[in-house]
């Protein structure tokens, strides 16, 4: 049994900011931070007040964690960033609302007292004296501190307060996990009810010294348990009052929290097994459960059912066949061949989440080349005269207004270029698809074939292939890139407009030109001739698209199974030393790297022959580095042993916080399982004879931090977690599971269903009969964990095993 706790974040917009430029504007972006730690990064909006994001996020956490912050930062190029404002919110606000905090936040002023960090270890005793009894603490050492200093550190010191007496540790130079190993001493008087008050404070000494958070204890809780010891979370000064600061302007977030107990295996599998099985007989099945949880999902939570399910069926080997029964399905009650595939429901979320699950790495290498050029070459385009801009044209003291006439033409031919080299790109692209989508497709073609055989539907096969190809995966791409990681921020306003009309213009392709696509717009006509010629070259790659045989479709994917799935790839900075001694020298080097579930390994380009840096089962730990052990931010260290067991680090620097974040949670998900993972690791680096965090001169010293390990970003592709997925379609459709037993009582009731079934033997021919046993079965285990006592296996698996 596994707790685990997840957050699904989405930061829409913001407004009503203030001006924080000389110009009159902003440009602002988000920071996240998770008890303090930042975890995710927004593009920048440049030139507004009202900036519009729309990004998702969901990050997976330790159950244990406090709050989630959203800052609002302004960028500035020559100087710090501003601080905007900040929206808090506690786990404790976030549980109470199950469905999903949802609405417009207020921004609130960043207090210096309020923004503390870290924990620190202390032991309370109470202990007989001459006279009295005393109250001794000992302040033992603290970790994460805040970082106050210029140099990217604190030189912190603790103050203890008791009954108007107050002592004071030593400080320790320059360190956020400083140790002081420092005890004190208090008279104690019977049934006082002062409080004990342990603040942590960073010495400066030229300006007034910064708080770094504080403890407070109840003397008398302390008086009757005698003994204390732990790491205690230090608490923001909440004694001042908060001064008004004005209108900060408010942020619309939607953020849900998720706690989920996930059960052994064996737990899951009657539930997974009868699902499977209701797939494997398609649209013949007894039961029909796949259409009955469709029938029973609500709108707005169908795309979380669809990815869940989804991803069951990948990690079962069935995501083609589940796929293939939601076409049947939908086919089945279409009549308007105009309407196929074009309303939100199971069919084209599921589509939608399994083009992106299994072919990101596809969209990347097709659209990626052309995305880069459009935001390299920054071209005006539009074909709207209603929205054309004259500018001046010509070299120094030759300028003259640039027609529209030209000015349209010029975009034409931009755009003409654009759609081009992409209907190229594609074309040529039939070998580099996934097995598994062109399968599907193929499924997809033939099905819609045989619903829909006449001459005049011979084109709805390629438009239900576009339908989510070119409209739900391309174009959104196109539109979006930043949001599809084709890019690290948003387009400005001028290469947005281009992208809007490059995706416009793939959306006709993907229509087949009808007439309906060409009257929505006129102004797109200089580009009909373009479209004309893609719909040609369109049909033609479909057709060699779904041309796949079974054979190669096996043949490919065996290939595949015998290489090593690759995770993640990208260029970053490793960490060298050159020379030894006085002359010793150390620097970060560019190369390529790819992670794989096997190993981390490098090149000098992404063409060069790899050579391996680290195995796989050799990784330790994955944590950030302070920015003051380098004098650079964005550094990690990735712990592992040789082969020969000896420890060692690598220091790896990524070029901003998401890109270090990502890579972050890639190397944690795929050792998740090692044996020997680390607890604790130094955030520093052992520089001369001492670590630079702590200041320990051991070498081989545990470590003064805790590690992260279960801190991650949810990718697309992520390793399948098949126990948490089986655990999420149990959860839903425990929610659903009175809509469900009416259902039933429904079909007993009908001429048709036969006898009711009163136990197992009888329910195995009725799949929801068994499906409702199955949720009765989990909801006992879920009991029996609570309660703590063992569960055996399921009794019916045998019983549901196809």
């Amino acid at each position: 049994m596994a707790k685990r706790s997840s957050l699904s974040i989405r930061i829409v917009e913001g407004k009503n900011l203030p001006a924080k430029d000389i110009t009159g504007s902003s440009d602002p972006y988000c920071i996240v931070k998770v008890d303090n730690e930042p975890i995710i990064r927004t593009a920048t909006v440049w030139k507004t007040l009202c900036p519009f994001w729309g990004e998702e996020y969901q990050v997976h956490l330790p159950p244990t964690f406090h709050s989630v912050a959203f800052y609002v930062m302004d960028e500035d190029a020559l100087s710090r960033d501003d601080v905007i404002g900040k929206v808090c919110l506690t786990r404790d606000t976030l549980a109470t609302h199950p469905k999903g905090f949802s609405g417009w936040a207020r921004l609130m002023e960043v207090d210096p007292d309020e923004e503390v960090q870290g924990e620190i270890h202390l032991r309370l005793e109470v202990v007989p004296g001459t006279r009295a009894c005393r109250l001794r603490c000992s302040v033992l050492e603290a970790r994460d501190l805040a970082p106050k200093d210029r140099n990217g550190a604190s030189d912190p010191f603790v103050r203890v307060r008791y009954n108007g007496r107050m002592q004071e540790t030593s400080i320790v130079k320059k360190s956020c996990y400083p140790r002081w190993n420092e005890t004190f001493e208090f008279e104690l008087e019977e049934g006082a009810a002062e409080a004990l008050c342990v603040e942590a404070w960073d010495w400066d000494l030229v300006s007034r010294n910064d708080f770094l958070g504080k403890v407070v204890f109840n003397v008398q809780r302390l008086w009757a348990a005698q003994q204390e010891e732990g790491w205690f979370r230090l608490q923001p000064d909440q004694s001042k009052r908060r001064r008004e600061e004005g209108n900060l302007g408010s942020l619309q977030l939607e953020v849900r929290l998720r706690d989920e107990t996930v059960l052994p295996s064996g737990c899951y599998q009657p539930l997974v097994q009868l699902l499977c099985r209701e797939v494997k007989l398609g649209t013949q099945g007894p039961g029909q459960l796949i259409p009955l949880i469709e029938e029973t999902t609500s709108t707005e939570c169908r795309q979380d059912v669809a990815t869940t399910l989804l991803k069951l069926f990948l990690g079962q080997g069935l995501a083609k066949d589940f796929l293939d029964l939601l076409f049947q399905l939908e086919l089945g009650r279409t009549n308007e061949a105009n309407t196929l595939f074009r309303s939100n429901s199971l069919a084209s979320k599921s589509m939608e989440s399994f083009l992106k699950v299994a072919g990101m790495r596809y969209l990347h290498g097709v659209l990626g080349p052309i995305i880069d050029k459009v935001f390299e070459e920054k071209k005006y385009v539009e074909l709207d005269p209603s929205k054309v801009e004259v500018k001046d044209v010509g070299c120094s003291g030759l300028h003259r207004p640039q027609t529209e006439a030209e000015v349209l033409e010029q975009s034409a031919q931009t755009l003409r270029s654009h759609l081009g080299a992409l209907l190229s790109a594609l074309t040529r692209s039939v070998r580099a698809c996934p097995a598994v989508v062109r399968a599907t497709f193929r499924q997809l073609f033939r099905r819609v074939r045989e619903r829909f055989p006449s001459a005049q539907d011979e084109n709805l096969p390629f438009i239900a292939v576009t339908s989510f190809l070119c409209l739900r995966f391309i174009s959104p791409a196109i539109m979006a890139p930043k949001l599809f990681h084709l890019r690290e921020r948003h387009a400005d306003a001028r290469t947005s407009r281009t992208l809007l009309l490059l995706a416009k213009a793939v959306q006709n392709v993907g229509n087949m030109d009808t007439p309906a696509s060409r009257a929505k717009e006129a102004w797109m006509e200089p580009l009909q001739p373009t479209v004309r010629q893609g719909v040609a070259q369109l049909k033609d790659f479909i057709t060699k698209l779904v041309d796949i045989q079974e054979k190669e479709e096996l043949d490919l994917q065996r290939t595949l199974s015998l290489q090593a799935p690759l995770v993640k790839e990208g260029p970053l900075f490793i960490h060298r030393i050159k020379g030894k001694g006085p002359l010793m020298s150390s620097s970060f080097k560019k190369l390529y790297f790819s992670l794989t579930t096997e190993a981390l390994s490098f090149a000098k380009t992404p063409s060069s022959k790899k050579s391996t840096l680290i195995k796989l089962a050799n990784i330790r730990a994955a944590e950030k580095v302070e920015e003051k052990s380098f004098s650079s931010s964005h550094v990690m260290q990735v712990i592992y042993t040789d082969d020969v067991g000896r420890p060692q680090t690598a220091y790896l620097q990524c070029k901003c916080v998401n890109e270090l974040n990502q890579w972050l949670s890639a190397l944690r998900k795929v050792s998740i399982n090692n044996t020997g993972l680390l607890r604790s690791y130094h955030p520093g680096v052992f520089r001369g004879d001492k670590w630079s965090c702590c200041h320990q001169r051991d070498k081989t010293d545990l470590g003064c931090d805790k590690t992260r390990s279960r801190v991650t970003l949810q990718e697309w592709n992520d390793p399948l977690d098949h126990d948490l997925e089986a655990q999420l379609i149990y959860r839903h459709l425990l929610g659903v599971e009175a809509t469900l037993r009416e259902k039933h009582q429904q079909l007993r009731a009908g001429p048709k269903t036969g006898a009711v079934p009163t136990g197992p033997g009888e329910a195995l021919g009725d799949p929801l009969a068994q499906l409702l046993q199955v949720l009765q079965d989990l909801r006992e285990a879920h009991r029996a964990s609570l309660a703590g006592s063992p569960r055996s296996e399921p009794s019916r698996l045998l019983e549901l095993q196809t």
